[in-house]
């Protein structure tokens, strides 16, 4: 009976690694144009692969999305020279799923958790995991991730699993590709910092970006938005890196003001209004966390205390103090 048990729990256990969600802090929309952006790991939501009861609802439902997944992976010759298929589809059949707390629809690298998670663990040759933070690394990296996580959304960059994968901040940089990077200083008795609110909406990031891209086909709205946008978001980045937490502020407003005036399919049902506050009373501003129109709205704010006023009816954390 022990050895009976030990080796229930040896089949109910992996040894699968913690995978982080992701808030993409600034590079909404930009990056699609050759902006910079700035990804960080956000620890307080992750998930890991584990074998579990297929008697169990939620155990069933991941499983059937792992399991698409696999068909679609299984599809793709450049795939099966990297990930133990086979390996995978065994694991599948015995319950493999991936217990999460990264909400979906909400920007914050659910799918490109799933993603890092599978690829870690099921990678061929385990050389790739030693060597994973070498920046020649960083550019295979992308290409496999893209590959991997358009299952998902239709098409991906391949960041947000990136993200994930590498658990460090990144940075994309127009003229000097994408690289890890390192964060300013956190200090935690500022009175000044970013916050994350829930807008308790979820959203379909394609659909979000394919109207992106439609009103990317009028030349004046193009034209504004790689004039003022992209550098507004190229400030900030600098900004933040930089520790000037004054000119961050007014750089983030810039953006604010500019996707009120011009993308408001960007800001989620119901929060126009605080939006506009935010402007006019500079007591904090808002911007999108990744796509908008839901999920997560990221803020900042110079007086975190004052900007905390406003939100009462919402989930407000903070996500970096200065």
């Amino acid at each position: 009976m022990m050895k009976l048990v030990w080796v229930l729990k040896k089949i109910n256990s992996m040894d699968s690694s913690v995978f982080y969600s992701k808030i993409l802090l600034f590079g909404e929309y930009g990056i699609l144009k050759n902006s910079n952006g700035l990804s960080i790991p956000y620890d307080q939501y992750s998930g890991r692969l584990k074998i579990g009861d297929l008697n169990i609802q939620k155990v069933v439902d991941s499983n059937s999305n792992l399991l698409e997944f696999y068909n679609y992976l299984s599809k793709k010759s450049d795939i099966k020279s990297l990930i133990k298929l086979d390996k995978l589809f065994v694991d599948l059949k015995s319950g493999l799923f991936f217990e999460s707390s990264i909400p979906t629809g909400y920007g914050v690298g659910s799918s490109g958790a799933i993603v890092a998670a599978i690829y870690e663990y099921y990678i061929r040759d385990e050389y790739e995991i030693l060597n994973k933070t070498k920046k020649n690394r960083i550019s295979d990296l992308i290409k496999n991730f893209s590959l991997m996580e358009s299952f998902f959304h239709g098409k991906s960059s391949g960041l947000d699993p990136l993200n994930s994968f590498l658990k460090l901040p990144i940075l994309i940089n127009f003229n000097h590709g994408i690289q890890t990077t390192s964060l300013p200083i956190e200090n935690t008795t500022g009175y000044g910092g970013i916050f994350i609110i829930d807008s308790g909406l979820n959203r379909n990031t394609e659909s979000l970006v394919n109207l992106f891209f439609k009103l990317m086909a009028d030349t004046d709205v193009s034209n504004a938005f790689d004039k003022e946008f992209i550098c507004y978001t190229n400030k900030c980045v600098e900004n933040f890196l930089n520790s000037e937490f004054n000119e961050l502020f007014m750089n983030t407003k810039k953006i604010s003001k500019f996707i009120l005036e011009n993308f408001e399919f960007m800001i989620p049902k119901g929060f126009k209004n605080l939006w506009e506050k935010g402007i006019n009373s500079e007591d904090f501003v808002l911007k999108p966390c990744g796509s908008g129109g839901g999920g997560f709205i990221l803020g900042l704010s110079m007086d975190l205390n004052k900007a905390k006023s406003y939100f009462s009816k919402f989930s407000f954390k903070v996500f970096f103090s200065f």
